[in-house]
């Protein structure tokens, strides 16, 4: 099972580069060939995730192998980690353009395009990765998603799920607020706005040069997923302090985005078979860090003597009412916004009132 990560600008030239070759344009297509026995389609994924990276990369190998098993081997995807075809921050663009017919990512990195594409990843203190699929494949989640990607001509299916992820890595210890102002931290999506409000400074930087600018101290402080991957970067080694929660991002959903007028091409059991199998991807990630992540982070703790800490309360209360002030911006600048966050916000509230009776009391009882 394989998976991997992120983008960074593309000049309008290398643009013109990639859309303008006879491979590619080929790809603004589907590539078919036939056999005396059936025909076969071919795509292309570009991934933000570094080629076969732990659990992130390999989920897009895994969808992709997963697609090709499912039809038979009628559709095929050649899956291309980041920088292969075009770099992590590129990979919206890419599929929307038709130069390539799928990508892998997460939707927070495309905020600058689209303002409430991270309420379809997640919200900081918004819902967990079993409410998240919950409100997007019960609730209407998912049909709001696609209508947001719609005019780019994409569609956005869920992809995968880190589960609630860790705080992040830090080279000082985080006592009070104030150890907050002038930190330098690698943190996308809304998460990094709300540092910024709270005095520190957001850094968008790719999966595979986080270790590097943490270690160059480029930066002070590094969010990426959880123990299992944190671990694979070896991000203990540039940082001692790794705090807890994970505000920022308590279930992030990762999408599989496919170029609409490719899908649509397809035939109708195709187009069902990609369906199912992102749902199927989905739940395999989320199985997969959970089962993993435990187990990390006992080798983080033990064997490297990383110092795991909870964020202060007066820390987690500050960047709390941030993310309530900087969601109510959000929805001023798009009509489909408040439509997306009273869906969000009636579902937390109603999943809030179940989890008193259910996981959470459980949980607090389960170890008497």
């Amino acid at each position: 099972m394989k998976r991997r990560m992120l983008l960074g600008g593309m000049s309008v030239g290398a643009m013109s580069q990639l859309t303008g070759c006879d491979k590619h344009q080929e790809n603004s297509k589907n590539t078919v060939r036939t056999s005396s026995t059936q025909k076969t389609i071919e795509w292309t994924m570009v991934t933000t995730w570094p080629k076969n990276f732990q659990i992130l990369g390999e989920g897009a190998e895994y969808l992709a192998r997963t697609i090709e098993e499912m039809s038979g081997g009628r559709l095929k995807i050649n899956v291309l980690g980041a920088g292969e075809l075009v770099p992590p921050f590129q990979v919206f663009d890419t599929v929307a353009s038709g130069a390539v017919q799928m990508g892998h990512g997460a939707a927070y990195y495309w905020k600058g395009k689209i303002p409430i594409a991270p309420f379809f990843s997640g919200l900081p203190f918004g819902l967990t990765a079993q409410e998240m699929n919950a409100w997007l494949i019960k609730k209407g989640g998912l049909s709001l998603w696609q209508q947001a990607y719609q005019p780019f001509n994409l569609l956005p299916l869920p992809a995968g799920n880190t589960g609630v992820q860790m705080a992040g890595w830090f080279n000082r210890e985080i006592q009070s607020l104030g150890d907050i102002k002038g930190l330098k931290m690698r943190i996308p999506g809304l998460g990094g706005e709300v540092l910024k409000a709270a005095g520190g400074s957001p850094e968008l930087i790719a999966g595979g040069e986080v270790f590097t600018a943490l270690q160059m101290g480029r930066i002070d402080a590094a969010e990426w997923v959880g123990p299992h991957n944190d671990l694979a970067l070896g991000l203990y080694k540039a940082a001692k302090y790794y705090y807890y929660p994970g505000w920022q991002e308590p279930g992030t959903t990762l999408e599989a985005m496919i170029n609409l007028s490719a899908y649509k091409a397809l035939p109708d059991d195709l187009q069902s078979i990609v369906k199912h199998a992102c749902l199927n991807a989905n739940a395999d990630m989320l199985a997969d860090f959970t089962a993993k992540n435990y187990q990390a982070l006992k080798i983080l703790q033990n064997q490297h003597k990383v110092q795991v800490k909870m964020l202060p309360d007066d820390v987690l209360k500050t960047f709390h009412h941030i993310s309530k002030s900087i969601i109510q911006d959000q929805i001023k600048q798009d009509k489909l916004a408040q439509k997306v966050l009273d869906s969000i916000t009636q579902f937390k509230t109603d999943m809030e009132e179940w989890s008193r009776y259910s996981e959470f009391n459980f949980y607090q009882k389960r170890t008497l």
